[in-house]
């Protein structure tokens, strides 16, 4: 029985298994993940009782879909993303709603890596598209006679490793489905900018912006494909790791009070056209920091343990998963491991919920999580040459075993006492 009331058949656990791989950085792939996100069905609640009352094969069904369960764990809304996705959702809005035809104000998401940068954007330029598609009959209103009948409100493309301007503008090209076989830079850069006009984009997303590397002989092609691009119709969100030392923009200090990204004034001696360029993007970017979570105040405690208590009620373990995650020394425990890093949470708790599955325990522990190791492997879409692959706190692990009792042979133990008479 799942929940105490439905019966539970091989045909139940159908929905965990996965359908063809999902590329957002294709349009086709795009539209699939926006309209089926959300669609899993977790595993159902069993007790241990049930469990048992279940044959052989259910019961290894029900493992399987357990797995597909913490493997598939749903994005955790925390109040730092909840604030990166307000922003990029108001400045996609402000310009998609603009009759101005002035430059649009885009964001720049900076932050570490697997902290929920690409989700958190993506899911706000998701919420977008829907709503602008309802709003349009899901039809470009403003299409030519002749263009291609592909609205495409989103574009989303992730640069390459050790990319460079040519290989930026053929990824979103290819997002569209666009030849560009054999083209010379300025003429990508125009087939860019018509691509993204014809198939009525609002907001491109260019994640992993950072991978673009400032090199001498290429900077200067890197801020002009930036400048291009900001004159084109359309919202861009720049996601990367580092961005205010990438050199995209001029060396700059964090407000420690209001969280914003401070620049000081460029001066006019020495001042280089690439200097000039990175000014120009201060102006027309907002940047913004997808932060971990901290652990230095109350209300950062308080935050982190309900960001656990959450995860808490995604997991599928036979034991009873409240206050698992939430209370004792496991929230200090976890941050110590994760260092509030969400992505390396979710990889933690996925391994250690295989274990409990494997071992019987079906229970969560220091003892336990300290058997998992989170290791770089984990995360192979973080190139770790661009700075994207987070620090990873070792396992301190606690030895059970006894200290060697000190040799007391040679102690004095004072005078002797005469026995009582």
């Amino acid at each position: 029985m799942s929940n105490g009331s439905m019966p539970v058949t091989s045909s139940t656990y159908v929905s965990f298994l996965p359908g063809p791989p999902l590329d957002r950085t294709r349009w086709e792939g795009w539209q699939r993940w926006g309209s089926t996100r959300g669609h899993f069905v977790p595993a159902p609640v069993l007790t241990a009782r049930q469990y048992t009352d279940l044959t052989p094969r259910q019961r290894r069904f029900h493992d399987l879909h357990r797995l597909a369960t913490h493997s598939s764990l749903p994005v955790q809304s925390t109040p730092m993303s909840d604030a990166v996705a307000w922003t990029v959702q108001a400045r996609i809005e402000d310009g998609a709603f603009s009759h101005k035809a002035g430059t649009r104000t885009g964001v720049m998401v900076n932050g570490g890596g697997a902290q929920g940068k690409t989700e958190t954007v993506c899911e706000a330029a998701a919420s977008f598209e829907e709503e602008w598609l309802d709003l349009n009959n899901h039809v470009n209103p403003d299409a030519m006679p002749g263009t291609r009948d592909l609205v495409a409100p989103v574009a989303y493309v992730r640069c390459p490793v050790k990319a460079t301007p040519i290989s930026t503008c053929q990824r979103i090209l290819d997002f569209y489905g666009e030849d560009h076989k054999g083209m010379r830079l300025e003429d990508l850069v125009r087939t860019v900018n018509t691509a993204i006009v014809e198939h009525a984009t609002k907001a491109l997303v260019i994640d992993d912006i950072t991978r673009l590397k400032l090199h001498r002989e290429a900077d200067q092609d890197v801020l002009d494909l930036i400048r291009e691009m900001m004159s084109m119709p359309v919202t861009l969100i720049l996601v990367g790791v580092g961005i205010p030392l990438s050199g995209l923009l001029r060396d700059g200090r964090r407000d420690p009070v209001t969280k914003q990204w401070l620049f000081p004034p460029v001066k006019d001696r020495g001042r280089s056209p690439n200097a000039d360029a990175a000014t120009q993007h201060e102006r027309r970017f907002e940047l913004v920091d997808l932060d971990p979570f901290s652990y230095d105040s109350p209300d950062q405690v308080a935050a982190w343990v309900s960001h656990l208590r959450a995860v808490e009620g995604s997991l599928r373990l036979l034991n009873d998963t409240e206050g698992m995650l939430s209370t004792g020394t496991m929230p200090e425990y976890l941050f110590d491991r994760t260092n509030g890093v969400v992505g390396l949470l979710e990889k933690l708790i996925q391994r250690g919920c295989r274990l409990a599955i494997q071992d019987g325990t079906e229970r969560l522990t220091p003892h336990a999580l300290n058997q998992c190791a989170v290791s770089p492997t984990d995360l192979p879409d973080l190139d770790p040459d661009s700075g994207e692959q987070p620090t990873i706190p070792p396992v301190k692990k606690t030895s059970k075993r006894k200290t060697k009792g000190r040799n007391t042979v040679f102690d004095d133990d004072g005078p002797l006492t005469e026995p009582a008479v």
